[in-house]
């Protein structure tokens, strides 16, 4: 399994691990690695079957095994208190994380925690309404890459491993469609950045693999959600193709912490960096469990 380990220039910096998504890598974290080292101990990993971690080529990779796996390698890496933050599918790691890990990771926070709405919470507000109709919309227009690499990963393997043009524009359109972009995915970030993202599924012929996560996910979302107790922040953005509702996410997380941005998008590490870091060493700092020592003074 690959990871980075960046090591803070603060010995009692708290540490943190950071998971990427789909069709994300560690590319896609780069440019918080820097800002975060000022306050964390910070472990970024590639999924397995992402990137430098994969092709896997055994079954089984699921959201809950890869979170086992995070608990294991924090565990070697002696640290035995740390926070952790995700988006897309490290949105969901994150979270499974401090279910099974409770006793060790000690806060959350994630871009997406996506909850349907609970029975008895009729009626909606109109921004929950908004927000219902945000993530409809998804389904009707946008679930299709979802549905074949949830059904049929290796059929679509075979096509992008085969044509670095098609790998290409299977990524590209979803940083078109998923960021906070006027027209052209380079409206939010960076062409280069984005560039590299694509290469590294390319080099590594991970599309199959990677994609395979949604597959053995596939089962296990179809059971009910277990409860978290480990205390979580949520950062939202507007334009990220799912909105998070606080009143539905709620029902079954301990929702500590909660922010509304006005831009941005489903990459905020890329889109947004400053926000996305000021708002995870915020939510963390403002927590009675982590020492105030773990965070170096500003003016």
């Amino acid at each position: 399994m690959h990871f980075l380990h960046v090591r803070s220039a603060n010995p009692d910096a708290l540490p943190l691990i950071a998971t990427h998504g789909w069709p994300g890598s560690l590319v896609e974290l780069l440019n918080i690695i820097e800002p975060l080292s000022e306050d964390f101990q910070v472990v970024v990993p590639s999924i397995p079957g992402y990137g430098f971690s994969g092709p896997t080529r055994e079954k089984g990779w699921n959201v809950e095994r890869v979170a086992r796996t995070w608990a294991e390698l924090m565990s070697r890496l002696g640290y035995t208190r740390y926070g952790a933050h995700g988006s897309d599918w490290g949105s969901a790691i994150t979270r499974e994380l401090g279910r099974i890990d409770a006793e060790h990771a000690a806060a959350l926070h994630v871009t997406m925690i996506g909850m349907p709405p609970q029975p008895g919470l009729e009626p909606y507000t109109e921004e929950e309404q908004r927000r219902l109709q945000h993530g409809q919309r998804y389904q009707r227009e946008l679930f299709g890459y979802a549905a074949i690499q949830s059904t049929r990963p290796q059929t679509l393997a075979y096509a992008l491993h085969d044509s670095p043009v098609g790998q290409l524009a299977w990524i590209v359109e979803k940083f078109r469609d998923w960021t906070d972009s006027a027209d052209i995915p380079e409206d939010a970030v960076d062409r280069d950045q984005m560039l590299t993202n694509v290469m590294v599924y390319w080099l590594t012929g991970t599309a199959g693999s990677a994609a395979r996560l949604y597959y053995e996910s596939l089962a296990a979302r179809v059971r009910p959600v277990e409860p978290s107790p480990t205390p979580t922040g949520v950062a939202v953005f507007p334009k990220d193709l799912s909105l998070s509702v606080r009143r539905f996410a709620e029902a079954a997380n301990t929702i500590t912490h909660w922010s509304e941005f006005d831009r941005g998008g489903h990459f905020p590490a890329m889109e947004q960096p400053d926000l996305l870091v000021a708002d995870i060493r915020g939510f963390f700092q403002s927590l009675p469990e982590i020492s105030r020592s773990s965070f170096r003074s500003r003016p």
